[in-house]
């Protein structure tokens, strides 16, 4: 399998896993597929820093990180990283700034290439009014914070799978999904195994365009959630593998009698809409949460807590997971979140968001119909908690086995 990985480049080991019909085959390929993807993340992983940045190159970027480019396209790329560059450059000279940005495999893409790794996911909220949904109701109860711990963070209890790739297809929605449903059944049944984005992403039909329009379009977590209930749960990543990492849709092929639910739901829970202390509660006493925010901002993340989106007009666009809290002696009180754009981003994956358990930072997204909200929903939305972190938060209630 060495052998094979060093001479077969990854976009070709992706070419022959999707088109490969022979089951053992096919399964080397796969497990070949990510041998070479998680050296590839490790390797990135240690790469130039922020404070490393003030001889930097585009050929040295080029050569880090593996791209290859010619002629024109070469000349192209450079213009956008050195662009890029600079600004990040600049935000690192302001020491009043709590984060510090740096270089990934993201500093030479456009703003269009950018916009493919957010799920434009709006109206869950609306989505939950949809035929037959089926949810916990809302609980408005009002919540006692004196008893919960200064800071928690699921990854210490081993029921946080590895950070992944969601690649150049808008599927956060299914990562988001899929690695809050892993931690629950982890939680509640001690067993921690990667699920299936593939099967949310091709088995979710979308017919109010309710985060986007399905598939790499875009998609909601309650969607998602109902989805996996219909089809009697979710399977694992083994047996329905994630093939859309360059962006491409394909049908359902879910059959539960060859692809087999292994972690089944009995409902889901949606918290009340932009309430710190029900979110803090549930993470501590229920596992983590998925979440929706404002990512515009987070593509040259690499350290520290972030205080950097719109706060006045948010423009919720992303699916990820919440898995803990804490406080940084420097920069104060943080949410932890754990993207889908790789380890080598931000904090091996992560990023730690502003969090004020005082007075929420609250905003209106003006945008909610731009391609993103459900049919019929309405022309503006309140969002509260940094880049609109309070305003839709969800989790599944996974069966016992």
């Amino acid at each position: 399998m060495e052998l094979f990985a060093q001479v077969v480049p990854t976009t070709q080991l992706v070419a022959l896993y999707k088109n490969h019909e022979v089951p053992g085959v096919k399964a080397m390929l796969k497990l070949t597929l990510l041998v070479v993807i998680g050296l590839a993340a490790v390797a990135v992983a240690e790469t130039t820093r922020w404070h490393q940045l003030q001889d930097y190159s585009f050929d040295k970027y080029v050569k880090e990180f593996g791209k290859e480019y010619r002629g024109q396209e070469y000349e192209r790329r450079k213009a956008v990283f050195e662009a890029n560059l600079n600004d990040i450059r600049s935000h690192n000279l302001d020491d009043s700034k709590t984060w510090k940005r740096g270089v990934n495999q993201l500093t030479d893409s456009t703003p269009q290439e950018l916009r493919r790794l957010l799920g434009l996911d709006k109206g869950l909220l609306h989505a939950s009014k949809a035929k037959n949904a089926a949810r916990i109701p809302i609980d408005h109860t009002p919540v006692d914070l004196s008893d919960l711990p200064g800071a928690i963070d699921w990854r210490d209890r081993g029921v946080v799978s590895a950070v992944k790739d969601q690649g150049q297809c808008g599927s956060c929605w299914t990562f988001g999904t899929a690695e809050t449903v892993e931690t629950h059944w982890a939680i509640r049944n001690k067993q921690l195994t990667d699920l299936s984005e593939q099967q949310i992403l091709d088995c979710t039909p979308n017919t109010n365009d309710c985060g986007g329009t399905g598939g790499c379009g875009g998609g909601t977590a309650e969607l998602a959630y109902q989805k996996i209930m219909q089809l009697g749960g979710l399977t694992t990543e083994w047996l329905y593998p994630y093939v859309s990492y360059w962006g491409n849709n394909f049908k359902c092929s879910f059959n539960s009698s060859v692809t087999r639910p292994f972690a089944k739901l009995t409902n889901y829970v949606v918290l009340p809409s932009n309430e710190y202390a029900p979110v803090l509660k549930a993470l501590v006493n229920v596992g983590p949460l998925a979440i929706n925010v404002d990512a515009s901002a987070w593509f040259s993340y690499e350290s520290g807590v972030f205080d950097g989106c719109n706060q006045t007009n948010p423009d919720i666009d992303h699916v990820v997971q919440l898995v803990g809290y804490g406080s940084d002696t420097k920069y104060g009180d943080y949410w932890l979140v754990r993207n889908s754009w790789t380890p080598a981003w931000g904090e091996y994956g992560y990023i730690r968001l502003r969090r004020d358990a005082v007075k929420q930072q609250c905003g209106m997204d003006i945008k909610p119909q731009d391609g993103t909200g459900c049919n019929g929903g309405p022309t503006e939305v309140k969002v509260c908690g940094a880049c609109g972190l309070l305003y839709d938060v969800s989790y599944p209630v996974v069966a016992s086995l």
